[in-house]
């Protein structure tokens, strides 16, 4: 369903250690809105709902709600630095057109 490189889950799992809830998943939603239509949204969780789709990668545990799971499945989760930002980035197969900033995308 969602891979996640070994970059990008190095991140998320220092970003959890570092929160209030180190027991949290990963949520990642797809909500309307950005450039493209539709805009990846990263937050902690820690009691996912009984219908959502837990995904673990190595120490991540990765939630997603049944609206974001089709939009978010063979997705390729990883982790960019440079001098000017850092964050996440998508490589979204089910995208058919991205915006330039890569936060949105259209399906």
């Amino acid at each position: 369903m969602i891979t996640m490189t070994d970059k990008a889950a190095k991140a998320a799992r220092l970003f959890i250690l570092g929160s209030d809830t180190p027991d949290a998943g990963l949520r990642i939603a797809i909500t309307g809105g950005g450039c493209s239509g539709f805009s990846y949204n990263l937050s902690l969780e820690t009691h996912p709902a009984s219908d959502d789709t837990i995904v673990e990668h190595g120490k991540v545990r990765i939630i997603l709600d049944p609206a974001s799971a089709p939009l978010l499945d063979g997705v390729t989760i990883d982790f960019a630095e440079s001098l000017e930002s850092s964050g996440f980035t998508f490589i979204n197969p089910n995208a058919t057109a991205s915006c330039g900033c890569g936060k949105s995308f259209s399906a």
